[in-house]
């Protein structure tokens, strides 16, 4: 097995990249979606947050109030810091386990993390190479905006509360530019795929 970290900053193009790799075959575990998971209802990472932010970051049905929270969060770097230290144990264990069930299932799979705090949360260990997608800052505040409809102050406050671009290309085996066309990001990823070939770590 091989496992690839595929990280990035936010609006960075990383689940475009991930979906590339996915169709060529790699095995795609997306940590967004396992964060969205620990969160849930009767999860005790949930317990955790409604106990150290109150239950005005929730909806009314119970669930969280995901905006909401980022509001606070994107603010507040102590919040934010203390909500990664309960998320974050949660995230690994699940990724952990997931990694364990793909192994037996097929133990020469690429397996690619999709994790926007793959360093952060220090999950880097658990990887055999670090890609980093990047892309102008321009650019991915535009994606921003029109991803998550937000305002001007609120996507550059995500932007700024992230780990910062020189840092994390310090980190990358291998970087993933997407801000061109998709043709370009679909080039580069592929030439990244075909170096894994040659080097002999795909089946």
């Amino acid at each position: 097995m091989f496992i690839i970290g595929l990280t990035g900053g936010i609006a960075s193009g990383k689940s475009t990249v991930a979906g590339i790799l996915k169709e060529l075959g790699a095995k795609v575990i997306d940590t967004d979606q396992v964060a969205r998971e620990v969160v849930l209802p009767g999860e005790p990472a949930y317990r955790d947050i409604v106990a150290a932010f109150g239950r005005g970051i929730l909806q009314p049905d119970g669930h969280l109030n995901r905006r909401a929270l980022g509001r606070i969060v994107f603010s507040d770097a102590a919040a934010r810091e203390l909500l990664n230290a309960i998320t974050h144990p949660r995230i690994r264990e699940k990724v952990q386990a997931q990694i364990a069930a793909l192994r037996q299932a097929d133990p020469e799979a690429v397996v690619v993390i999709e994790a926007p705090l793959l360093i952060e949360a220090g999950m880097d260990d658990m990887v055999d190479a670090i890609w980093v997608v990047t892309a102008p800052a321009t650019v991915r505040l535009k994606r921003l905006m029109e991803r998550d409809n937000l305002s001007p102050q609120e996507a550059e406050s995500r932007l700024k509360a992230q780990m910062g671009e020189r840092e994390r290309l310090r980190h990358a085996t291998r970087i993933i530019p997407t801000g061109g066309d998709l043709s370009a990001t679909h080039a580069a990823v592929l030439a990244a795929w075909q170096e894994l070939q040659r080097a002999g770590r795909l089946s």
